[in-house]
């Protein structure tokens, strides 16, 4: 006889497919559903106040310009260059009267 018939057929004589239905329909999956919140007894959660998470769009072809300014930067041995850093960066060196009109 093959193994693997002599391991399935255990397992089939072992569990009952009616018992391990009862199982786990009066144990397992039974009681009150799982909360989708946090319970109240960890405290209010406490959020940064020293950053917000945006969502800006831009071009596909910007994107891949700043991933690749990214890529070379980390190239270079900025190991933490990532794109905010990078735009935060760039924030820093905008002279507003240089901007042009049609911005």
């Amino acid at each position: 006889m093959n193994r693997g018939n002599e391991l399935g057929n255990a397992a089939q004589t072992l569990f009952d497919a009616d018992d391990v239905q009862g199982v786990l329909s009066d144990s397992f999956y039974a009681g009150a559903p799982l909360p989708l919140r946090r319970p109240k007894t960890l405290g209010p959660v406490v959020r940064p106040s020293h950053y917000k998470v945006i969502c800006i769009s831009l071009y596909t072809e910007d994107l891949g310009r700043l991933d690749g300014m990214v890529g070379e930067l980390k190239r270079r041995g900025y190991t933490k260059a990532n794109r905010s850093a990078l735009i935060r960066h760039a924030l820093a060196q905008v002279d507003l009267d240089a901007v042009p009109r049609g911005l």
